[in-house]
């Protein structure tokens, strides 16, 4: 399996190393970025608790990269549906619906910067941030479990996934967007889910060819576009928790069930949506852990993916 995560990780870097080559020619050691406002669209992954919470370990803190990667430049990142500036939304896919839970009332992310667009203008000094592919992979693979869709099928929804984020990721450039922070879904591989039901194989190739398709797509926009690389970042992460300051990179800390479809793994499932400090695994510190459920990250997972994104963001610019 490290042998699998490591070809993995070598392949999505050189993939973002040729997307960023476009802009070599503009990066700075000493960032010219002043950023005046945040902007988000995503799935989970970046989702400040539109609807009420978050999906990791509702504690209160910085829990999510978005407002840990603001917060690194002294702004502050809410929510769309409190007036703020965040549309990501948990189990929002790129483009389709229903979304990752089953639910037809979701943005997709396509509709999140359709809603942005339509009410505001993009300044120079506004950094926006793009991401999703995670609620994509969970969607596509419960169909595959289902026997509903083959794994080539499976894996060509991906790269269309990927493409279209990419055109959102355009459309942002096209709408006057200077600084846009892309990143696409982490190898999901490594989740808990994964692990626990065999399917490292299939779902490391499908967040593969989601992130491919993305990169491919948005490599002429690098005088714009700089792209985070989750996959590589969160297989460091889980593969070497100890470089870290973490203990465990493979076992989730809540125990939240969701009766419901939660997260999209299934009815019954745990639900990071649901977890909050007295939802934990008795005697575990939730801070040395990487995942909060079988998917979605615990706060100081998410806050070390933020100040990744932040030096990224400083020395690129």
């Amino acid at each position: 399996m490290t042998a699998n995560w490591l070809r993995r990780t070598a392949v999505l870097a050189a993939c973002a190393s040729a997307a960023l080559l476009a802009a070599c020619g503009s990066s700075t050691v000493e960032s010219a970025v002043s950023p005046t406002r945040f902007v988000a669209f995503g799935d989970g992954l970046s989702d400040l608790g539109q609807n009420g919470s978050r999906y990791t370990v509702n504690d209160g803190s910085t829990n999510i990269w978005t407002q840990q990667l603001a917060a690194s430049y002294g702004k502050t990142l809410t929510t769309a549906s409190a007036g703020g500036t965040s549309y990501a939304t948990g189990n929002a896919r790129i483009a389709l619906k229903p979304d990752a839970a089953g639910s037809n009332t979701t943005r997709t992310v396509t509709e999140q910067v359709d809603a942005f667009l339509a009410s505001n203008t993009i300044s120079q000094t506004d950094v926006l941030v793009i991401s999703g592919g995670t609620s994509d992979v969970l969607a596509n693979y419960a169909a595959f479990q289902a026997g509903s869709l083959t794994s080539a099928q499976f894996l060509a929804n991906m790269a269309t996934a990927g493409q279209q984020l990419a055109a959102q990721t355009r459309r942002l450039v096209t709408a006057g967007a200077r600084y846009v922070v892309a990143s696409g879904t982490y190898d999901l591989s490594r989740s808990p889910l994964a692990i626990g039901r065999a399917s490292t194989d299939i779902l490391g190739q499908a967040s593969t060819e989601f992130n491919k398709a993305l990169l491919l797509n948005i490599a002429d926009l690098g005088s714009n576009v700089l792209y985070v690389d989750g996959a590589f970042y969160y297989n460091l992460l889980t593969g070497l928790p100890g470089n870290y300051s973490l203990n465990d990179g493979t076992t989730s800390v809540c125990t939240s069930v969701d009766s419901g479809a939660g997260i999209g793994t299934g009815t019954g499932q745990v639900s990071s949506a649901r977890c909050n400090t007295g939802t934990l695994k008795a005697g575990l510190d939730y801070s040395k852990y990487v995942f909060a459920d079988s998917v979605y990250f615990t706060p100081q997972a998410q806050r070390l993916f933020g100040t990744y994104a932040y030096d990224r963001l400083r020395t690129r610019f």
